[in-house]
């Protein structure tokens, strides 16, 4: 969850102290918002933690409890005064109304500038964020290595995960599995939206509320055809989180009720293909004997394509769908890689990009090159393309379409002025010369006063900051791509 203002008022380098509302410690700070108008609520969304110092208010004093009570109405998280700016002290009639409208009020320290404020509460709210994504990562592994024992362990897993109640079910409605066993009271609820949902397509799913619980129904299916439902039964909903690990469960869910034509091969079980490239599972492991038995002899070699899984791949390629995408992977032993290759081009219908031959320890990579092969070759409208005839090194893994348009988008501000390749030229030389005014401009042939004047304008136009190293990094890696496109 976001920063709250306790977390705020215990930093203390930010010297904050609290003038009113101690029982509101707990409100979130979506969000750091400096002001100096007299009634800045239609500028704001609710949560934001207004700063302001008062400077309108000297010469044209506005009426403070008016200004508090729309401040309180919009549901702010706090406002921050900084005092020793246009006043010594927090004015005592702002923080009565406070006290009387329910607003926490903070005095800010003159030695604090209001943009540390901002950017603590950015530090949190990005910390919360990479929090969030690796516990949804660890939970989505944990989940990916349950579907190894079948359907029912990836409900069971998905049960324990979200604290809720979920059902497998057949296509006409039957419980297939239930997680808890108490969840299968929940399927007659269900009945009703199973026609509605499997005469509108495998893409659409159902939300409803039954007992008091907010249930998400979900159909099952890799093709058009839907083999099954997902019920996931909650007290509170879904966060972004949950949502993504249902997704989750439900790829893994229809690529098990799809398996017959996803992996074929000896002794694997539901999953393995899925998990082996998701990193979840390692062959090379003392008591996987017996998997590695079923799999292609190392050093392999992937290959990425769209569509649909071909029916009949060769003897020794095995083949899954990429959930989500529409694309499939294929795995092959590297032996006799020149005949190989024309195989896997052969085997799907349209572009196919390969990697170079890796062992299992390395699967991750070489998913990565084919994917990369892969989008190269509908580039460049190319049957099939090898990883080795790709750009190297950090340069070559952003050279892609994706990498590209990121690119241009960066530049973009620049490039919709008149003078575009001057200022682009500037910035060029300006990176190169670690921001040396001197080496710069005589690198440009210009005064080092006509690169100020160009600089400052290229300050204007960025919404990143010049002094900030990393934005820097992405600036010189935007140009570096585009010039090795011109």
């Amino acid at each position: 969850m976001p920063p709250t203002l306790g977390s705020l008022l215990r930093t203390p380098r930010l010297r904050l102290r609290l003038l009113a509302g101690s029982d509101l410690l707990r409100r979130e700070v979506e969000w750091v918002a400096v002001s100096e108008l007299t009634d800045p609520t239609p500028y704001l969304a609710g949560g934001e933690l207004v700063l302001t110092t008062g400077v309108r208010w000297a010469d044209n004093p506005p009426d403070l409890r008016s200004y508090v009570r729309r401040l309180a109405q919009k549901n702010v998280a706090g406002l921050g005064f900084g005092v020793e700016v246009n006043f010594d002290r927090t004015p005592e009639e702002l923080r009565e109304a406070a006290e009387e409208f329910g607003l926490a009020l903070i005095e800010v320290a003159r030695e604090t500038p209001f943009i540390s404020i901002g950017k603590e509460v950015s530090r949190l709210l990005a910390q919360e964020e990479y929090e969030g994504l690796s516990r949804a990562f660890a939970a989505q592994r944990d989940l990916t290595r349950a579907a190894l024992d079948g359907s029912a362990a990836v409900v069971d897993r998905l049960a324990r995960e979200l604290d809720a109640r979920v059902l497998l079910l057949e296509p006409d409605g039957v419980v297939r599995h239930a997680s808890p066993a108490s969840a299968v009271d929940l399927a007659p609820d269900l009945v009703g939206e199973l026609p509605r949902l499997r005469g509108a397509g495998p893409k659409i799913g159902a939300s409803l509320v039954s007992g008091g619980a907010r249930i998400s129904l979900q159909p099952l299916a890799t093709g058009r055809r839907v083999r099954g439902f997902l019920a996931v039964a909650t007290r509170e909903g879904f966060g972004s989180d949950d949502r993504t690990l249902v997704n989750a469960a439900v790829s893994l869910l229809s690529l098990e009720l799809e398996r017959p034509a996803l992996a074929r091969g000896p002794g694997l079980g539901p999953g393995v293909l899925s998990a082996l490239f998701a990193g979840a599972l390692d062959p090379r492991h003392p008591g996987a004997e017996e998997l590695m038995a079923g799999l292609p002899a190392e050093p392999v070699l992937v290959a990425a394509a769209r569509g649909p899984v071909p029916d009949g791949p060769p003897d020794g390629v095995l083949v899954t769908t990429v959930a989500g995408t529409g694309g499939a992977l294929a795995l092959s032993s590297a032996a006799g890689s020149g005949h190989l290759a024309e195989a896997l081009g052969e085997l799907f219908d349209g572009p196919v990009g390969l990697s170079e031959p890796v062992g299992y320890a390395d699967l991750a990579v070489a998913r990565s090159q084919a994917e990369r092969a892969l989008a190269a070759a509908e580039e460049e409208g190319r049957a099939l393309l090898r990883s080795d005839e790709l750009p190297g090194g950090l340069f070559g893994l952003l050279d892609s379409p994706a990498g590209l348009r990121l690119a241009e988008d960066l530049l973009a501000p620049i490039d919709r002025q008149r003078n575009a390749a001057e200022l682009l030229a500037s910035l060029r030389a300006y990176l190169a010369a670690s921001g040396r005014w001197d080496a710069a401009a005589e690198r440009l042939g210009v005064h080092r006063h006509t690169l100020r004047y160009r600089m400052r304008r290229i300050r204007e136009l960025l919404p990143g900051d010049l002094d900030d190293p990393d934005h820097r990094t992405e600036l010189w890696v935007a140009l570096r791509l585009r010039e090795g496109r011109s």
